[in-house]
């Protein structure tokens, strides 16, 4: 099992103005040339939270600017590299909501699972409301049949939008897309199951597309597609 990455290295936490002020000489040994997350607070409330690729200058810097007067403590959290210190500070901005701030945290590549969220609470309540009608049993059973018959797609059930799908086969990656009635299409032509198109992909007589397949649970988090029937 691969170790952790580190991406917070060191950090004081809670400290007093005061002591920024007067043992200036030891905070700026701590952070010199250092990357990292600060945070300012005022009475113990968060107040304003920035990023800097050179730490000492931002803080000695805040304890005379339009800030200067607004915070008593202060927090800094030093990491490894830089690479993930402006999702960081968004992700802190998003959820504290820091006064001092003027701007919200973005993220640059993250999805938004708002419209997922709605589409799922959708189909729920529709499969409520078949169920309290009635009706529930009556489309399972249509839809063994059809499926039996080849004419509804294996996925259709778990499929609301058009989803990307890939496999690893001897070094190569192999992609394929899932329509959103649940069709996959491989090379331009069309499966009901993910074990008939993986087969097509293998150049084999049968394949178990659940586990062959991945799909893209999250921005680069791959999952056997499997995962979609939990």
């Amino acid at each position: 099992m691969p170790k952790p990455t580190i991406l917070v290295c060191q950090h004081l936490e809670k400290i007093s103005r005061k002591a920024l002020e007067v043992h200036q000489d030891i905070v700026r040994d701590y952070v010199r040339k250092r990357h990292g997350v600060y945070a300012l607070y005022r009475k113990d409330r968060l107040y304003y939270v920035g990023l800097a690729r050179n730490l000492r200058n931002r803080l000695h810097t805040h304890l005379r600017d339009r800030h200067g007067k607004s915070w008593d403590r202060f927090s800094v959290y030093l990491t490894i590299g830089d690479s993930h210190i402006r999702e960081m500070e968004s992700l802190i901005l998003r959820i504290g909501r820091p006064i001092g701030n003027r701007v919200t945290g973005k993220f640059s590549k993250a999805e938004n699972l708002i419209a997922r969220f709605k589409a799922d609470i959708q189909r729920k309540q529709k499969l409520q409301l078949g169920e309290l009608l009635g009706l529930t049993k009556k489309v399972k059973l249509v839809q063994k049949a059809l499926s039996q018959n080849g004419k509804v797609p294996v996925l259709a059930p778990y499929i609301a939008k058009t989803l990307k799908i890939r496999a690893k086969f001897k070094g190569n990656t192999v992609r394929a897309h899932v329509l959103r009635g649940g069709t996959i299409v491989f090379k331009g032509k069309r499966y009901n199951s993910p074990s008939m198109a993986a087969a097509a992909a293998c150049n084999r007589r049968t394949c178990n597309g659940w586990t062959f397949w991945k799909y893209e649970r999250g921005p680069h988090e791959w999952v056997i597609l499997r995962e979609l029937r939990k």
